[in-house]
């Protein structure tokens, strides 16, 4: 959790986890607007896939053996 305080005086207004609010000040009467930037964690997402994968490979060919024959 994280402490919401005033942005004039300081003063703790609440605790906790917030994604738009808008907070008076009870000491120094000030209006405090707050909104989270992201309201939930970012996910990762799978790459789409690809139409040839052997052309667009770029992983290093180092170490790999050579087909027999």
């Amino acid at each position: 959790m994280q402490d919401i305080r005033c942005g004039q005086c300081n003063r703790k207004l609440a605790e906790g986890q917030i994604i738009t609010i808008k907070i008076k000040c009870p000491r120094c009467h000030t209006l405090n607007s707050l909104s989270a930037t992201r309201a939930e964690p970012e996910r990762h997402r799978a790459s789409p896939p690809r139409a040839n994968h052997e052309q667009q490979s770029h992983h290093s060919v180092a170490g790999r053996q050579a087909p027999p024959g």
